[in-house]
This record gives C-alpha cells, structure tokens and sequence, in this order.
C-alpha cells in the first residue's frame, strides 16, 4: 500500500506517519507538509504541499488511502485565516480524494464536533454532530462533518472513515502545545518541572484525553481494515481537577467559571494568550464519549491511560522532547 498523510508533521501526524511506516502492510508513506522538516524515518518520502492552493491530484494518483490531518488551530483572531485552511482545505483534500481515485479516505475529526453533553452521560458516534457555534474551532470540525456526508453520498465507492478523538498529548508535541493553547509567554519547564500549586475545579470540568500515539493506532487500524463511519477516540480515566491535581502537584480549587472565563478573554484580546475564551466555555460543556465502537469494529483499545498521556505531556514541558519538525520544534 502507498499512503499520503496531510499535516504530517504535527503533533498527531508525526505519530500516524511512524505507526504507518512500521506496519508490514504499507509500502510507503507520503507525508505532505507546508514546510519540509528534517526528521528522518525509513519508508516515507515528504513533499511540501499546501491543502489550500497547491495541486493534491497529482499527490493522490495512484495511493491507496488519504489520511487528513491538516489543521490549523491559529491564528484565533483571524478566523477567516482557519476556515481557509481547514474547511477550504479539506474541501479540496475531497475534490482530490475522488478525482484521484482513492480507495480510501481517513479524517481527523474531534471530540469539538459535538453538541454539547451533560458530563453524566457517555455519548457513542450518533450524538448530534452541530458543535458549538460561538467557538471557530468547533464550527469548523461541525462543518467539515457536513462536507463528509455529502462526500459519502456523492462517492459510496470511497471507504471514510471518521476519527473523534479527545485531546492527544504526547512529550514531543509539547512545544506546538504551548504556542496553541498556552503562547510563548507560558512558563513552561517551570510548569513541567515545579507544577502548579493550585488548579480550578471550574464546574464542568470533566474532559477526555488520550496518548497520541494510541490514537495513531486507531488511525492506522482504520486505514489497514475495512471499517467505514465515526469512531470515538478516547482514554480512561476521565480527566476532572483531581487527576490534574495528581499530574502536576497542585490542589484543587473550587472557584466560579465566571472570573476565570473573563480573566482568558482579557488574556486573549491583549494577545497574551492564543486560546479564544469560546474553547473554555466548549471544554466546560463539551460531551464524554464512549469509545465502544472503536474496541468493537476496530480492536482498539488504548495502552496509556489518561493520566499517562498527561504524565507525557508535563514530562515535555520539562524535559523537551522535540521532533525536528516545524510545529514540533521549539
């Protein structure tokens, strides 16, 4: 099998392109990237594209697959810049897909496409896929859902399949981590080595998260087997003040949502801090997904917990890790 993996330099496309590249099934992989990196790994050969301009049928001719990762999480304050890359982009990763004939097409999608949830209960792939309006983010994984469904209907001859992972964290993909959701402000070996002393126990905090390098599996298996549809992506235990407590040293903290919603929209509209304050107010109602689906169809069941993947995480913020890849370096 040949392989084209966009965004493959990032913090999830890293992981695909390794899983894929040691599975005896696969001849080669191609890794698409805006910026050629330096990181080298038997069997894939790299190519600089752009999803947005540059020609993607003459990549695809003759793969057997397309695994879609490309994603842009900033500029936040320019979501035309994001809707660019990623509904645009992924509208002609699509067009490209059938024009060249793929068998098969593998889409990074997120936990951020959902609806909102109540936090009691765990939601399987038929929960409403709407996201939340007031944040980009969530607007643009909603909209790329639509995209899916029309392609499915327009090209039933092309396998697609639909990965909704929680947050992937990993110790490398901590640099690019930080500039997306912390900026370069963020004291970070501070905050891998000495932690934090206090953590908000905001209500709703309650989230999912997984090792990346588990969802790369999932991504690989999906690739590789014949399954079609969405699958959920997530670890266990689920993730609340306490388990961010245990993870980086410091106490929870009972405290209202609202000082701390206005204090990140202050933060993000000096530009001291990349993440809109729309992505906390998602985190606080966003859904917890079951993953039965995927340890059904895909055999897939993830080797880290989430205290590990977040374990993984402070030990990058620490210790860095980095990949000699553009969003990876620090």
């Amino acid at each position: 099998m040949r392989i084209v993996v966009t965004g493959a330099t990032g913090n999830v496309g890293t992981s695909v392109v390794a899983e894929l590249a040691r599975r005896p099934e696969v001849d080669e992989v191609v890794g698409l990237a805006r910026r050629r990196p330096d990181w080298h790994i038997d069997g894939v050969a790299w190519r600089n594209a752009d999803v947005r301009h540059d020609d993607l049928v003459d990549v695809f001719t003759g793969v057997d697959a397309v695994v879609h990762l490309g994603w842009a999480f900033q500029p936040s304050h320019r979501p035309d810049v994001t809707w660019g890359v990623n509904v645009h982009g992924t509208t002609r990763v699509l067009d490209a897909a059938a024009q060249a004939r793929v068998s098969a097409v593998v889409v990074a999608s997120s936990v951020g496409a959902y609806s909102t949830g109540n936090k009691t209960d765990l939601v399987d792939e038929s929960w409403p896929t709407h996201g939340w309006s007031p944040a980009a983010y969530c607007r643009e994984k909603a909209y790329v859902e639509r995209l899916l469904d029309g392609f499915e209907q327009a090209r039933p001859e092309i396998r697609v399949v639909r990965m909704r992972p929680a947050f992937m964290f990993k110790a490398p993909s901590s640099p690019e981590q930080k500039r997306i959701f912390g900026g370069r402000m963020l004291p970070t070996r501070l905050l891998g080595r000495v932690g934090v002393p206090l953590v908000p126990a905001l209500p709703g905090l309650v989230f999912q998260v997984l090792h990346t390098d588990d969802a790369a599996r999932a991504f690989a298996q999906g690739v590789l087997g014949d399954a079609r549809g969405p699958f959920n992506l997530a670890a266990d235990p689920l993730v609340d003040a306490s388990v961010l407590g245990e993870v980086f040293g410091g106490r929870p903290l009972p405290v209202p949502a609202r000082p701390v919603r206005e204090l990140a929209a202050a933060a993000w509209h000096a530009r001291i801090v990349p993440a809109p304050p729309q992505l906390l107010d998602y985190l606080l109602q966003m859904p917890l997904m079951s993953c039965e689906r995927a340890n059904h169809e895909l055999g897939w069941r993830p080797e880290r917990t989430s205290v590990e993947a977040l374990s993984a995480l402070r030990e990058g913020l620490a210790h860095p890790q980095e990949l000699d890849t553009p969003p990876l370096a620090s």
